[in-house]
């Protein structure tokens, strides 16, 4: 058992559901400071490392508020993107391990900022935008393929806009200040840090992009047959009625009568010994096992 897998048996039950809802308040709360007292949040509520050893250690959450951008309309834009990747992202991981990812990138920021303060007696203004920019890394890693709506109109794939992210996050640490520098930095940290507690696991990108690939393929393959066909791939559902041209064939490996298509023949999962058909899925018939 691997570390997130002990620690979500023990604090588990502590993990915020549904935690980008709270994120989203904060920033609503940040926008309404930036517009109308800029200087509050400077004087009060920023990631100040000398005020927090002072005591404000309210800094420590409060500095999360600080929206994304100076523009309204970008601002509900990366807002909706932020919530809409966080909570899928939360939907397969689970709420622990979602909660792990954002709040060890919070925690990082903050020991960033404590540190170099400590070693240099510079304070940066940090704020979590790359750490939210971090999520579209998270997402491509564990989605691709996944197509976007980009401003509504363009479509685009996650893993294309993760390149793009990537680019913003190299000229950030080419041409940005000190404080997007130390934020990049603690955000591809997390990304990384935490893709490599999850290596191996149930939770690992391509494990479940796998498993979602498996599953698609079983729903195609335990739809109802179409009238007039003699011929069924028992992978991608296509028949000889679809197109007369297919060759079908019968695989010897697997226990049932199985019929595979030419383009599925040689690269399908055979099924074994207490196997269910493909077609029985969905009765919860047996145990379906491959090899």
């Amino acid at each position: 058992m691997n570390l997130l897998n002990r620690l979500e048996r023990k604090f588990g039950k502590y993990a915020i559901p549904n935690l980008m809802y709270y994120v989203v308040i904060l920033y609503a709360i940040g926008m309404f400071v930036q517009m109308f007292a800029p200087m509050f949040y400077i004087q009060y509520l920023m990631l100040d490392a000398s005020a927090i050893l002072r005591g404000q250690i309210w800094r420590i959450v409060t500095f999360m508020i600080w929206p994304p951008s100076s523009s309204l309309f970008f601002n509900l834009l990366a807002i909706y993107l932020y919530y809409n990747l966080g909570i899928t992202l939360e939907r397969v991981w689970g709420t622990f391990r979602f909660n792990v990812y954002f709040f060890m990138g919070i925690l990082g920021h903050v020991l960033a900022a404590l540190l170099i303060y400590l070693l240099t007696g510079n304070v940066y203004l940090l704020t979590t935008d790359y750490l939210n920019f971090s999520l579209f890394f998270a997402f491509a890693a564990t989605f691709p393929d996944m197509q976007f709506y980009l401003f509504f109109a363009i479509p685009i794939k996650a893993k294309w806009l993760a390149i793009f992210d990537g680019a913003y996050f190299l000229y950030g640490l080419m041409f940005g200040g000190m404080a997007d520098r130390i934020a990049i930095i603690m955000s591809l940290l997390n990304f990384l840090i935490y893709f490599l507690m999850t290596r191996g696991g149930k939770y690992n990108p391509k494990e479940i992009r796998r498993k979602q690939q498996f599953h698609a393929q079983m729903r195609e393959a335990s739809q109802p047959p179409k009238q007039g066909w003699r011929h069924r791939c028992a992978v991608c559902g296509r028949t000889d009625a679809d197109d007369p041209n297919l060759v079908f064939r019968y695989c010897s490996k697997c226990e049932g009568d199985y019929e595979y298509c030419q383009d599925h023949l040689y690269t399908h999962q055979h099924v074994t010994r207490g196997g269910m058909d493909p077609r029985q899925a969905e009765n919860g018939q047996g145990n379906f096992s491959h090899k």
